[in-house]
């Protein structure tokens, strides 16, 4: 099975990389799990956050390989637990060979880009920086493995 994270940002922190990648080579063969961005919608110009967030949502889109399971990061999605998340895994393993996760830019996803999305899904009522939901989101795809694996990261 394959996973996308698809996020939108610029140049990200150094730190970003370094953790996402301790959490890459842990991840096992059977799940390709693939970082994904693509640029933020320019902020010199003064275009609204409505167009911004189209063009934004136009190049996610484009990344959307047909048949696969679209899952957008959203203020006003689901909250999974870290065992929601891993018996959500488990379903993708059987039922989906391409899963998207869609991390938006700061204005965050257009409608158009929630629409293609069969869920949406909340990481919390607190604002993080999109850099920090990037390696939360790698790091809860870990730990949902370890958690079907019985691995002992995850204590309960």
């Amino acid at each position: 099975m394959q996973i996308q994270i698809i996020n939108v940002a610029q140049k990200l922190p150094a730190w970003v990389d370094a953790a996402c990648d301790d959490y890459l080579k842990r991840v096992p063969r059977e799940i390709s799990l693939k970082l994904v961005t693509v640029p933020l919608a320019s902020r010199k110009s003064k275009q609204s956050a409505a167009r911004q967030r189209q063009q934004e949502s136009a190049l996610i889109l484009d990344k959307l390989p047909p048949g696969s399971l679209n899952i957008a990061l959203d203020e006003h999605g689901a909250a999974w637990s870290s065992e929601d998340w891993s018996q959500q895994l488990q379903h993708w393993m059987f039922e989906w060979p391409r899963v998207n996760l869609i991390i938006g830019g700061p204005e965050g996803l257009s409608q158009q880009c929630i629409d293609a999305c069969q869920h949406q899904v909340s990481l919390g009522r607190m604002t993080m920086p999109h850099a920090l939901v990037k390696v939360v989101v790698v790091e809860q795809l870990y730990r949902a493995w370890t958690i079907l694996k019985g691995h002992p990261y995850h204590r309960e």
